[in-house]
This record gives C-alpha cells, sequence and structure tokens, in this order.
C-alpha cells in the first residue's frame, strides 16, 4: 500500500468519519488485524474483547456480561476507557493503536443474557495510521461501487503498478484450468484470451486466478463468460469477457484495484494542475511584455 499525504488522510476522517466498518472475516484477513490482541483498558485493567464494527467516531465491541469488565464499564459513571487494535506490518512487526474513548449505548448481543454489545465514542481523533488502514479499506469499497466498469488495460508498465508480476495466468472453465492471457481487469470482470470457440465458451462458470506482488498473494475470482469474439487473424483464440460474482471479489482485490485508480486519477489531476499552471504563467509572461 502506498504511503498517503496528509492531505489523503485528512479526506478519508472527513468523508468516511462516520463510516462504519463491520469486522468480518476478510475485513480482518485483509487489515491483517490479530483479533486476540484487542483489549479494553480501563482503571488500570485491561480485557480482551472481541471488536465488533468501528468508524472514526466510534466502535462497538463485545464482552460477556459475567467478569468484571462489564460491571466497570456497565457503570452509570464509568471511567474513561481505551480501545487497543493491533496489526500485522508486512515485515512481520506490530502495529499498535490506543484510541481513547468513553462507553456508550450498550445492549445485548443476539439476544443473549451472556454477551453485551459496547458503544465506544473515541473522545480524540484516531492515529493517521489507524485512518490510513481503515480509510484505504472504505475508499477502495465506495470506489467499487462508484467505478466498477473502469477497465485497466494491461500493459507491462499497468501491469507493474498493479503488481501483477506476468500477463498470462490460469482460468478454471467447468473446473477445467487453463492457460490464459490478461487484457484488462476491473472491479467487476475482466477480459482475457485463452484458446477455444466462441459458441462454446459463453455464459460459462469460470474460475480466474490472479496472481500479485507486494505483499504475494493468488486471488481467486468466480465468475461466468457474458460475450465472447475472435481475434482478427486467429480463428483459434477468443477474447472472453469475464462477469466477476460479488461474493467473490475479495476486499484484497479491490484495493489492489483502487490502488491503481486513484493513482492514475491523481497523476491526471497533477498533469492538469501543472498545465493550467504553465498556462497562467504564458499568459502572465504575455502581459508583462505587452506592457
Amino acid at each position: 500500500m502506498a504511503v498517503l499525504t496528509s492531505q489523503q488522510i485528512g479526506r478519508y476522517y472527513e468523508e468516511y468519519r462516520d463510516t462504519e466498518i463491520a469486522f468480518t472475516k476478510d475485513i480482518m484477513h485483509t487489515l491483517a488485524l490479530d483479533p486476540r490482541q484487542i483489549y479494553i483498558k480501563c482503571t488500570g485493567n485491561q480485557w480482551p474483547c472481541i471488536i465488533n464494527s468501528t468508524s472514526f467516531a466510534k466502535a462497538k465491541i463485545i464482552i460477556g456480561t459475567k467478569g468484571s469488565a462489564f460491571q466497570q464499564l456497565a457503570r452509570r459513571d464509568a471511567p474513561a476507557v481505551n480501545l487497543r487494535y493491533c496489526f500485522y506490518q508486512n515485515d512481520g512487526q506490530m502495529m499498535t493503536f490506543l484510541i481513547s474513548g468513553k462507553i456508550g449505548t450498550i445492549s445485548s448481543y443476539m439476544n443473549s443474557r451472556d454477551l453485551a454489545v459496547l458503544e465506544v465514542i473515541y473522545t480524540q481523533k484516531p492515529p493517521d495510521d489507524f485512518i490510513e488502514k481503515i480509510g484505504h479499506l472504505i475508499d477502495a469499497n465506495a470506489n467499487a461501487i462508484k467505478r466498477k466498469e473502469d477497465r485497466i488495460i494491461l500493459t507491462p508498465d499497468s501491469c507493474r503498478k498493479l503488481g501483477i508480476p506476468k500477463e498470462e495466468s490460469i482460468i478454471s472453465i467447468q473446473n477445467v484450468p487453463r492457460h490464459c492471457i490478461l487484457r484488462d481487469l476491473s472491479f467487476g470482470g475482466a477480459k482475457v484470451l485463452l484458446l477455444g470457440l466462441p459458441q462454446f465458451l459463453k455464459d460459462k462458470e469460470v474460475l480466474l486466478n490472479l496472481e500479485f506482488d507486494e505483499p504475494h498473494e493468488i486471488i481467486n475470482l468466480r465468475g461466468h463468460i457474458v460475450s465472447t469474439s475472435e481475434v482478427e487473424g486467429r480463428k483459434d483464440i477468443v477474447a472472453a469477457n469475464i462477469q466477476f460474482s460479488e461474493e467473490s471479489v475479495t476486499l484484497s482485490y479491490k484495493i489492489h484495484i483502487n490502488n491503481y485508480l486513484t493513482s492514475v486519477r491523481k497523476n491526471e489531476l497533477d498533469a492538469s494542475a501543472k498545465e493550467m499552471q504553465n498556462q497562467a504563467d504564458s499568459q502572465g509572461a504575455s502581459s508583462g511584455s505587452s506592457q
């Protein structure tokens, strides 16, 4: 993940301040969150808890109702708390955050008498590293909807920026693996070239294997071929357009695509701003010389 500027982190905070994410298995895996190292701290004590969800303004945790943690935190005059998060970094080291807060609403967890959901209202802005981690994920989810059909044509340069080591890949069609060449990617689909006949490939269920670097991972995306066409001059090669099943598109994949699209958009804006500045400088120089 590219290092964000303070301006980008500020945008995440302002734009997504109240956007809540639930800590599903996919999200915890993508964030490299260690659920065993999540604690709620209060009056010199700390208790393990389950993190249920968070935004940049508050979190929800789950604790047992029989222990001392609940007795302390459920009091009307409950003291200030600190919520401890713990993430793995790419180098295997741990990154921890303490966010100060106060206890808000308390409710039972799924009508259980043994578990309760406690709202922790943050009383300070979360650390920039936390905003970057969570904001990056929320931004990818948002753009996966807004820019679902934006296509990335795969060239050596775009593959390098995406972290894709090679254009060759494996696609399984009705559980039979076949070699293919990647031609474009989007949040919602892909185009590949492979040997075959168009009429025998259309509407077939597929599993596309995608390899990424930094960090190295293999992502498998399910979908189906929505259209096919022959490649000019090669009747034995088919261009197949794949639509991914929404439930198979992982957060990790969304982040890879979002990183590329946002970096390209930033470069376009920077180039446009530079061109406008050059034009302004040129007009200023012309105006000065005419005087």
